[in-house]
């Protein structure tokens, strides 16, 4: 991961700023040179957004699966390669100089040492740190956490995976481009979803779309009426969504519901229907 970071900042950095990176790399043995150098990266390197090519994305994704950096900036790039050249040989010390950068970090920094959680040494140690993530406010903050980042979905256990979840969803975040969001559907969750969309409904709101998703795998007779409403909706988009999750359930009368409906079914056969398109299609309201 580290050569592979370091190739996607040498194609986006000036010579000016790989110069100063080796001048502090020799200095990274000193825990206050290694906190200094995370704070200035930007005044160095600058904030531009970085381009990926697809065989470095690649690369990315064999050595750290789900792990990606499209759409970041260079400063942020640059401070999670930085975390990667902290030694790890003694975990107390590697432990509290992680954790002290934490607790004084700005908005931005924030963001990226969220972001860098797939790469951080004894990844269960993050758990908590994660948890009092999502409860921030910080928009930022809140994306690093939750968007294309592999960490939660493979560490959170179920109560903080879920309130991940929902935090997204009071949020407006894009629940699909939450890493293991299919992986990490439970009972509890979609009993949570159900009694929202209640308390939605009766405040004469709407639900969106994207949420049933999260039932695919959990449909029962108590809220198959939930879905029965949502499949006779005006709105095209909300009966798309209870066709999907119909599409993959085994949950007989469900799949009744779906036959009725034949056109729309060949549409999720052919692939011209999926939660991509109706995720597209929500992103342009």
């Amino acid at each position: 991961m580290n050569e592979g970071l370091a190739a996607i900042i040498a194609g986006n950095s000036s010579d000016a700023a790989r110069e100063w990176l080796q001048q502090r790399l020799q200095k990274a043995a000193s825990i206050p040179q290694f906190n200094q150098t995370f704070t200035a990266v930007p005044r160095f390197t600058g904030k531009n957004i970085i381009v990926v090519s697809p065989e470095q994305a690649a690369v990315l994704q064999q050595q750290v699966p789900g792990f990606f950096v499209h759409g970041w900036t260079l400063d942020r790039l640059i401070r999670a390669w930085w975390l990667l050249q902290l030694d790890t040989s003694d975990k107390a010390v590697y432990l509290d100089t992680i954790e002290k950068l934490f607790l004084s970090a700005e908005m931005n920094e924030l963001a990226a040492l969220y972001s860098a959680l797939p790469l951080l040494a004894w990844p269960e140690e993050w758990k908590l740190r994660t948890a009092e993530g999502v409860r921030s406010n910080i928009g930022v903050v809140q994306e690093a956490i939750m968007l294309q980042n592999p960490y939660p979905a493979r560490y959170l256990d179920e109560p903080a995976w879920n309130q991940l979840v929902m935090k997204a969803i009071f949020t407006d975040k894009p629940l699909h481009l939450i890493s293991g969001l299919d992986e990490r559907r439970n009972t509890a969750l979609a009993a949570i979803l159900t009694d929202f969309a209640h308390e939605r409904w009766a405040a004469g709101r709407k639900v969106s779309p994207m949420q049933w998703r999260l039932l695919t795998t959990f449909i029962t007779a108590d809220n198959m009426a939930d879905l029965t409403r949502v499949w006779h909706s005006a709105d095209q988009t909300e009966k798309a969504a209870a066709a999907l999750v119909f599409a993959n359930t085994d949950y007989a009368p469900a799949k009744t519901l779906l036959a009725s409906d034949p056109a729309l079914t060949a549409e999720i056969q052919s692939g011209a229907l999926s939660w991509d398109v109706i995720a597209a299609k929500l992103s342009q309201n």
